[in-house]
């Protein structure tokens, strides 16, 4: 019986699923690919005669980052690939793999193996692929991918233009209930709730797509959180562009996760302009963090790439969130048409004074396929004609206020996100009379000055770099007498979030009494330095 079955499974043709990560994280788990593969295994026609395999590579895997070119890259990637002697390849095309895809295309040809690709490069301009890969495939892939597989195999006529626009997503078989993907192999999960955004703006793929949203049925996402439970999955990244545009639905499944998976931390979207008390208070019930998409403070800015923007409305539900106590983060986009860099910096200033739990700074890329992309000559945008086609210069921002901008973007992502420094951060910039975006500048200059590498790094090393600036420029400025209590300051917050993050305790020293740090008194500190009497002691956090 083991022969039969062994016989079988190698007479079925091989199809592989495959995509090149930017990392292995839950943030960059392969869905796509997987959501693919679990359509082609479901396929009526196909089943009996097909055997389908997921298998993605990142960036990041040790035998890839030990390659210098692309083409090596390439190379290593095919060859594991042909092990599994696939007759059919299917790949999900990204800005960072666009360029190692083609070239492994070239070396699986000559195998004779058959490429399908798909994706959002594929999606933006198949036209450029023509000769590189086989097929390609635009849009949602699950039914176009499984009908053109039929089509190859048994000679078939395929229509891709019958096929409806949208998917209906009940129709779509979940890749994580069928075995297609392990979430625990990345530890996490992404997990798509929707499809579709009911924005348009102008550089987002969603751009040029129509402004519905479509949901995937309370069945399937039960199902999916009741394996999330069972799995034990630590974190799970909401895949749902506006996950508070219904606000009932918002509600009525974050009850579903805090009842099912309360130790699970998750990750939302959201937009501000739609933030209450009641939804505040709801994101306070579970373990969880919100990105909310700001992208630049200026109102024209905003209106020229077809967002819209109410910053009163903005900054009164921001303040929500801080009242309650929900964890959230804002992005930037340095680039943008319209925006100099004096009114980027105005964004960081304004940003920053929101007290986000982290600021998330990105270059702009004109991605093609989608409006911006298609205005870019109107709009007066130079872009980089490869991925990742970020911005090389506008009308208004020159390729050296790019340098300026990506400078302060690292600034604030070591200090600011990676240094955990939202408790403190603006007590420090008022004591020093300064603004964010001046601050980070400064600390860019400190960093350069003394080769700090302004990478990733255990937060204590951080910690200790945040203090030495901090104590260099007080007393640049003759505030020596701030010093002692800004490091209790840092040192008491560093240790309650390493803590936080770790379970583990640890003991400090500090200078000033803890309850006092631990209070209002902490947030001017001329006030703290001349009514809080030293007390120096040893504390366990």
């Amino acid at each position: 019986m083991f022969l039969l079955v062994y016989i079988i499974v190698i007479l079925m043709t091989k199809i592989i699923c495959t995509t090149l990560l930017v990392e292995k994280s839950p943030q960059a788990l392969p869905l796509g690919a997987a959501c693919v593969a679990s359509a082609i295994k479901h396929y009526a026609p196909l089943k009996d005669e097909c055997s389908v395999e997921l298998i993605s590579f990142s960036r990041e895997d040790e035998d890839i980052q030990k390659l210098k070119s692309d083409q090596e890259k390439a190379g290593l990637i095919a060859a594991r690939l042909l092990k599994d002697s696939p007759k059919i390849v299917c790949m999900s095309v990204f800005v960072w793999n666009k360029t190692i895809f083609e070239l492994c295309a070239a070396i699986l040809h000559k195998s004779g193996v058959i490429i399908i690709a798909g994706g959002p490069e594929i999606t933006a301009h198949p036209e450029v692929f023509t000769g590189i890969f086989d097929h390609a495939v635009t849009g949602e892939g699950e039914i176009k991918v499984p009908r053109l597989i039929e089509s190859i195999l048994f000679n078939k006529a395929y229509a891709p233009e019958s096929f409806p626009k949208t998917i209906d997503l009940k129709d779509l078989p979940s890749p994580y209930l069928d075995g297609t993907i392990d979430p625990t192999e990345f530890g996490g999960a992404l997990w798509e709730l929707a499809r579709g955004c009911p924005f348009k703006c102008s550089y987002c793929y969603e751009s040029k797509g129509e402004k519905t949203v479509r949901l995937f049925s309370e069945e399937r996402i039960d199902k999916e959180l009741e394996f999330f439970a069972k799995k034990k999955v630590p974190q799970v990244f909401v895949l749902d562009p506006t996950y508070n545009a219904n606000k009932q639905r918002a509600l009525a499944l974050l009850k579903k996760i805090a009842r099912t998976t309360p130790d699970t931390f998750y990750y939302f979207e959201a937009r501000a302009e739609f933030i209450d008390h009641q939804l505040a208070k709801a994101f306070t019930k579970i373990p969880c963090a919100l990105q909310i998409g700001l992208q630049s403070a200026d109102e024209n800015v905003l209106r020229k790439v077809n967002r819209p923007f109410n910053k009163k409305l903005f900054v009164k539900n921001i303040g929500i969130l801080n009242q309650e106590g929900v964890t959230f983060g804002l992005d930037l986009i340095y680039g943008l048409p319209g925006e100099s860099f004096n009114s980027f910096c105005q964004g960081i200033n304004f940003a920053a004074g929101l007290y986000p739990n982290n600021l998330e700074i990105f270059c702009l890329s004109v991605l093609p396929g989608t409006d911006l992309y298609d205005r870019a000559q109107e709009l007066g945008l130079t872009f980089e004609v490869t991925p990742p086609y970020n911005i090389i210069k506008t009308d208004k921002f020159t390729p050296q206020d790019k340098q300026k901008a990506s400078e302060l973007a690292q600034a604030c992502t070591y200090f600011y996100n990676d240094g955990r420094a939202v408790p403190w951060f603006m007590t420090i910039c008022r004591s020093l009379k300064i603004n964010p975006s001046e601050f980070f500048k400064a600390f860019y200059d400190y960093a350069k000055a003394h080769n700090l590498e302004l990478g990733c790094c255990e937060h204590k090393i951080i910690e200790e770099n945040q203090i030495k600036f901090i104590t260099e420029a007080f007393r640049k400025r003759n505030l020596d007498r701030y010093t002692k209590a800004a490091t209790d300051i840092i040192l008491f917050n560093g240790a309650i979030s390493r803590k936080t993050a770790t379970g583990k305790s640890e003991k400090i020293k500090l200078i000033y009494p803890p309850e006092y740090i631990d209070s209002q008194y902490s947030l001017d500190l001329d006030f703290f330095v001349k009514n809080v009497r030293p007390r120096p002691g040893q504390i366990t956090i």
